[in-house]
Formats: structure tokens, sequence, C-alpha cells
């Protein structure tokens, strides 16, 4: 077993496109040579928002704490502390802060895509 803490690991701005005031870190990755799964923690600070994209691999979303909209395909839900979610793969999304306070969520991502190659950030 592998045990560890959120705040053990280093947080690192993410810089994309379409990104606004998001920080991440892994939490269980390759680094630990996880064989499936990678688990990240994203910090979205109130007005920020991940990249409105898609790619070929699905996740899932525990949140943590704050509250914000989550777009999926053409549809747009609020979220709060305790929802999980499931995005498929291919299928457009993003997270967006609406609230007062930093949004917190894990997101749980294959190692590897279809194809064989890692999963950015895992």
């Amino acid at each position: 077993m592998i045990r560890t803490r959120i705040d053990s690991s280093e947080t690192t701005a993410v810089e994309l496109d379409g990104v606004k005031d998001v920080a991440m870190r892994v939490l269980l990755g390759a680094a630990d040579d996880m064989p499936n799964f990678s688990m990240r923690h994203f910090v979205v600070q109130p007005g920020g928002h991940t990249p409105k994209h898609a790619h070929d691999y699905e996740h899932q979303v525990i949140v943590l704490a704050g509250e914000g909209e989550a777009d999926h395909g053409n549809e747009t839900v609020g979220f709060h502390p305790g929802d999980v979610m499931y995005v498929e793969a291919d299928q457009t999304h993003q997270f967006r802060n609406t609230g007062a306070e930093p949004v917190e969520f894990i997101c749980l991502v294959p190692r590897t895509r279809g194809d064989g190659n890692p999963v950015p950030g895992s």
C-alpha cells in the first residue's frame, strides 16, 4: 500500500490555453509506479476555470470544496462539496468556480490513453 497526503505533493500552475487560475498536483501517478490510474488534486480559484476541452479518455471527479458549474456537452450543472461526476471519453467539458472560495476536486484518470501513450499530468 502507498499512503500519502494531499499537501505532500508539489503544486504547479496549469498553463494551457483556456485555463484561468488553476493549480494541480499529482497525488498518485507515474512517479509512484501506478499501473492503471492517476489521482490528481485540482484547485480552481474564484472566477477561474479549466479549459473547455475533450480528450480520448474518461475521468471521474470528486468535489472536496467550493461551488461551481460544470459544462458537459451542451448541459451545465452546478456542483458542491460531496458531488461526484463522471466525464465520458471524447465529451467536451469544463469546470468553473462561480463561488467566493477556491474549488478543490480530485480527478481520477487512466495512466495511458487507448493508443498506449501517457495521459498528460498523470
